[in-house]
């Protein structure tokens, strides 16, 4: 919005010139983000405890969860304010990949809202049933696969995503690609979702990955670093670098109340909207493989449920973890809560510096 409003006026006042700078704008969405979480936190928390919307502990995880029954939850509405406001107020709002993120981000969030509110403030057990969830998860896929494909900007690369490792190798889908864009947004929305179990643990890797993702965004919009790197590029892209920022103060601002012992949970409002967006992301620049390795410790969490529910099921109740998502399993193996997090968050830098060294080693 400032953008539009200001940066015609350079003439007449020189300082505006700063709101073409990309970097300018990402930095003052990072502290705008991370104040925006600071101010409207306190007030979002104290709603919720006078509407007594607490976390609900399921009666099967670690004992020493109980105590955390009745804590706010739904604190996702923190981290849907703090990255939509600064990406409204400094983003190019006539950008194709900023307007898809914000869209998704509001879609995401609205179905994990409507999950929390359906389980906390309407007492339904399990909340929106599971197969409405995914279908919710779904249509958006379809939607950003959709507009990919038809999309200018993303002419001759609509059907495809680039290969790690290798200089302008690209991986052709056909048709398949809408499958695989759905695979992307709905399984990193769960993975996310699925992570979102220990005081900081998700919010924590959701920053690291939106950190990676902020460089591989401002390298890919930019046609001299992208060709030396070797590296598709895509008019615009640099502008997801402002939405990476924000969504990185925003999660620093939001960890301000969410480090151990937490004072509010994120929900499904959040980790939903948070999985969705990084998907999209991956989606947008075509680095859909490379996700793989940027979130892989959300990937991990998601797929030791599901070989820990494949083993269950197929070896006669046999389990392969203490306990399913594998962040309980460290905990119920003598871990302290705060060592799960941020040993796992050492993983998620590590990971997260593998994937932005992969533009070189090719």
């Amino acid at each position: 919005m400032l953008y539009h409003l200001l940066y015609p006026l350079r003439d007449r006042f020189i300082g505006f010139n700063l709101l073409g700078y990309i970097t300018f704008r990402s930095a003052a969405a990072a502290v705008t983000a991370l104040l925006v979480a600071f101010i409207v936190g306190p007030i979002i928390i104290r709603r919720l405890h006078r509407l007594q919307i607490g976390q609900v502990i399921r009666t099967d995880g670690p004992a020493t969860h109980q105590h955390k029954a009745g804590t706010p939850t739904m604190g996702g509405l923190i981290i849907l304010c703090a990255v939509l406001v600064p990406v409204l107020l400094f983003a190019r709002l006539d950008n194709l990949y900023i307007r898809l993120l914000i869209a998704t981000t509001v879609w995401m969030g609205a179905v994990g809202f409507l999950d929390d509110y359906l389980k906390v403030v309407r007492q339904v057990p399990k909340g929106l049933i599971g197969r409405y969830k995914l279908l919710g998860q779904c249509i958006w896929g379809l939607l950003v696969a959709g507009v990919v494909t038809v999309s200018p900007e993303f002419q001759g690369a609509e059907w495809s995503t680039m290969m790690p490792f290798f200089k302008n190798v690209m991986v052709y889908f056909g048709v398949f690609y809408l499958l695989w864009v759905v695979l992307v947004i709905a399984g990193t929305s769960n993975a996310v979702n699925l992570t979102d179990g220990l005081d900081g643990l998700a919010i924590g890797l959701v920053g690291i990955a939106a950190f990676a993702f902020a460089g591989m965004s401002y390298v890919t919009g930019r046609v001299d670093f992208s060709h030396y790197l070797s590296i598709q590029y895509f008019k615009g892209a640099g502008e997801l670098t402002v939405y990476c920022a924000a969504l990185v103060g925003a999660c620093l601002g939001f960890l301000w109340f969410n480090c151990f012992p937490a004072t509010v949970f994120m929900g499904d409002t959040g980790s939903l909207a948070l999985g969705g967006a990084l998907g999209t992301m991956a989606v947008l620049l075509k680095k859909e493989i490379l996700l793989i390795i940027v979130c892989g410790v959300f990937w991990m969490e998601n797929i030791s449920v599901i070989l820990q529910v494949a083993s269950y099921k197929w070896r006669g109740g046999k389990r392969i973890f203490r306990m399913a998502p594998i962040h309980h399993h460290f905990e119920l193996s003598g871990w302290p809560e705060e060592k799960v997090v941020v040993r796992f968050w050492i993983i998620g830098i590590l990971l997260a510096l593998l994937s932005l060294g992969t533009f070189k080693v090719r």
